[in-house]
């Protein structure tokens, strides 16, 4: 029990070292790099920079104040939906906001205004690293979240829509600005784009799979060894080729896809005439990828249940 507690505590503590670093990087993307160039992108941390161009109140005062009301209405509607780390991440990104521009120094973004693309890639980037670290182990810089879950809660929009429409409309303030222009609009979307899709290889990089299809004479070696080597289940479609008029089986194989190379390469040394298709497989579930999120916890014998009643209908 000591042990296990232990291991717990030591498992809690590295979460929180995690969105330590996390958090740091998000708020140096815009203290080093967005803010120092004048620039903006979405998000309630573009609101606040708008709002610091434009009355002069510092975003490490607007951030907190924000989410504070954000999270009293989230707490109202939703109840009890927001997690500790959640707050530890509100919390310290406001103290950062505060604290990391009295630091001169790191105000890179000041240096580079003659390469703005340039900062807004780098500011992107680093946001998503920084945000996308966060995610990872269950905290949330709140803003759009938020009112995403309050929106959802009530009208069928996603959430994706929510963000979209909310960054949209945060982005177009800067046209209110009197030194702000369509230029800006168009650094704004870059630095989003690019945190979109930086933030997409943070959270799936490693998780992303792929489904393959292989046509090949060959599908008896080429299934005994995906199943003993690549140890990942392989289906038998039943097949005729239209041509041919001869039956055969066509594989059906779902691997992650830092293996997809590996796969390949090892079916062509089988069979250097096999015909492999490849594409994205998105919310792969099942054992060996991602678990249904249902948000209702299931016991360990339920849950082997739902896994095992999946690969069977995989294999259907």
């Amino acid at each position: 029990m000591a042990a296990l507690s232990k291991t717990k505590f030591t498992s809690t503590l590295w979460d929180y070292v995690i969105l330590t670093i996390g958090t740091i990087l998000y708020c140096m993307a815009w203290t080093t790099f967005i803010i120092p160039a004048g620039m903006s992108s979405g998000g309630l941390t573009g609101l606040c920079t708008i709002i610091q161009y434009g009355t002069g109140i510092p975003i490490g005062w607007s951030f907190p104040t924000i989410n504070a009301i954000l999270l009293a209405l989230g707490v109202l509607v939703l109840g009890k939906a927001f997690g500790f780390r959640t707050i530890y991440v509100i919390v310290l990104s406001s103290i950062l906001f505060e604290v990391l521009p009295k630091f001169p120094m790191l105000e890179i973004g000041s240096d580079m205004k003659n390469d703005l693309l340039l900062v807004a890639l780098v500011g992107g980037a680093t946001e998503a690293l920084g945000i996308g670290l966060t995610l990872l182990r269950g905290g949330s810089t709140g803003g759009t979240d938020i009112l995403a879950m309050v929106v959802n809660k009530y009208w069928p929009v996603s959430p994706g829509r929510v963000y979209m429409v909310a960054d949209l409309f945060i982005i177009s303030l800067l046209l209110f600005l009197p030194d702000k222009g369509p230029t800006d609009l168009i650094y704004a979307y870059v630095i989003m784009l690019t945190f979109s899709f930086g933030i997409d290889y943070v959270l799936l990089g490693n998780k992303s799979s792929v489904q393959i299809l292989v046509f090949s004479s060959k599908y008896n070696e080429i299934a005994d060894h995906i199943i003993k080597d690549v140890q990942r289940g392989v289906t038998a479609l039943e097949s005729m080729g239209w041509y041919s008029q001869q039956s055969s089986k066509v594989l059906l194989v779902i691997v992650r896809k830092n293996q997809m190379n590996g796969v390949i390469n090892s079916i062509k040394e089988i069979d250097k005439k096999a015909f492999i298709s490849v594409s994205s497989a998105q919310s792969v579930y099942g054992e060996g990828f991602e678990e249904i999120k249902t948000g209702v916890k299931l016991n360990k014998k339920k849950k082997d249940k739902v896994e095992t009643t999946e690969l069977k209908t995989i294999e259907q």
